[in-house]
């Protein structure tokens, strides 16, 4: 399996590693828990006695399934932890519940994780994406920050046509034809959803007025905004940026340390930990955010827009055996030390208590105003398996490529029921 959500990766991070991260995922690479039990009593690492984490997907998992051994707690994509509640192969954890956050912990989140009022994940952390952009750029096409969703289709649309970079291919927004992680933010807006549940089953909801009309919009972005591949995902789209071919991008915020201006980078080699390349590179970083705006993508009246909620959550495998260990590995991720070390590294931290650890500016603003109204996928049981069957990656290509958005609706709908119900 491999983990979705929207949780892409990098080169660096500012202040420290994201806590169990992946080097691969996440820009701070494999990152360590705090050496000790914050609740206090046995002073070492659960991992030491035993406990350890792991996520579906990764070698370490899956060598570790191929030896008959079971992860002690994983993490799991939001989008796919319906699908392995409903499995049963999470450990009932409901009695956990108000003990690491209860209700303060992200409402979507838990209910992606919950199955019969039994509760069997809890979030990890989300980060709702932001829109990233150049403001030179900006100020070269005469364009000032979109207040409205119209506003921002308004400006994408002048900046390709500006084309401040001289670029062969320039993308006033970047939007690869199966990005529908950030397209789904314009069916959202217009009311519309990507499946709804009907009685005991699931139908598709593209077809709906609301959908066509948010889809109708996206469709005129592809046409008239972006010169992006019509057959690329979401994957990285600060590379386009960076290289001064796209005048916007949308991710998550901690794309920022990603983000390498060729005018601000100093040349240090990424493998140089020396004072003296760790000076050149905070101010590398500064010249980069001093360049790179980044805001809230907005709604149709104003405020933050309904955008898609990446992140992940968290579980006990029911086969572990390190059930006691696990949960207090658990304690200790949603202890307030943890929570506030995830969002002082730019993630929204699963309980909404510690959030305001991530700081006040300009990312944070965006951060939190962007998660206001984030939303998750559907929670259906099989909607691990919509995303497996990329239906709507597919989806998503075909209305880029100028398909009529009803006919690939119809065909997309019937496919999501199928294998939702």
């Amino acid at each position: 399996m491999r983990r979705r959500g929207g949780c892409r990766g990098g080169r660096r991070w500012g202040r420290g590693d994201p806590p169990l991260a992946q080097r691969h995922r996440h820009p701070a690479g494999a990152a360590r828990l705090p050496r000790r039990d914050l609740r206090g009593g046995d002073r070492r690492d659960p991992r030491d006695r035993g406990a350890g984490l792991e996520r579906p997907g990764t070698p370490a998992a899956d060598g570790a399934r191929l030896r008959g051994q079971t992860p002690d707690l994983v993490e799991v994509g939001n989008t796919q932890s319906p699908t392995f509640t409903y499995a049963g192969a999470f450990a009932d954890i409901s009695d956990l519940y108000e003990e690491i956050g209860g209700d303060r912990l992200l409402p979507g989140f838990v209910e992606a994780g919950t199955a019969d009022d039994t509760v069997y994940a809890v979030p990890y952390y989300s980060g709702a994406r932001a829109v990233f952009y150049n403001k030179d750029m900006f100020a070269a096409a005469g364009v000032e920050v979109p207040t409205t969703l119209a506003e921002f289709s308004d400006a994408a649309v002048a900046l390709q046509a500006a084309n401040p970079a001289g670029a062969p291919s320039f993308s006033g927004f970047w939007l690869p034809g199966q990005d529908w992680y950030n397209g789904t933010a314009w069916i959202y807006e217009a009311g519309g959803d990507l499946a709804v549940s009907d009685g005991e089953e699931w139908v598709g909801g593209l077809s709906s007025p609301e959908s066509q009309a948010g889809l109708a919009q996206v469709q005129e972005l592809f046409t008239t905004a972006t010169s992006a591949p019509r057959d690329a995902d979401s994957e990285e789209p600060w590379i386009p940026f960076n290289n001064g071919e796209a005048a916007m991008f949308s991710a998550p915020t901690w794309a920022r340390w990603s983000i390498d201006l060729p005018e601000c980078n100093k040349g240090v080699d990424a493998e140089d930990e020396s004072a003296e390349a760790t000076a050149l590179l905070a101010e590398q970083q500064a010249c980069n955010e001093e360049k790179t705006g980044v805001f809230a993508l907005p709604g149709t009246d104003g405020g933050a827009a309904t955008v898609f909620a990446g992140g992940s959550n968290i579980a006990i495998p029911a086969k572990s055996g390190n059930q006691e260990l696990a949960r207090e590995l658990m304690r200790i991720i949603f202890s307030e030390e943890y929570q506030t070390m995830l969002a002082e590294n730019g993630l929204i931290p699963g309980n909404r208590d510690y959030a305001d650890a991530l700081g006040d500016d300009v990312y944070a603003q965006a951060a939190l105003a962007a998660a206001e109204n984030a939303k998750l996928t559907p929670a259906a049981e099989k909607w691990a398996d919509v995303e497996g069957a990329r239906i709507l990656e597919d989806f998503f290509q075909e209305i880029a490529g100028g398909a009529d958005p009803a006919e690939a609706a119809a065909k997309a709908d019937q496919l999501i029921g199928e294998t939702l119900n």
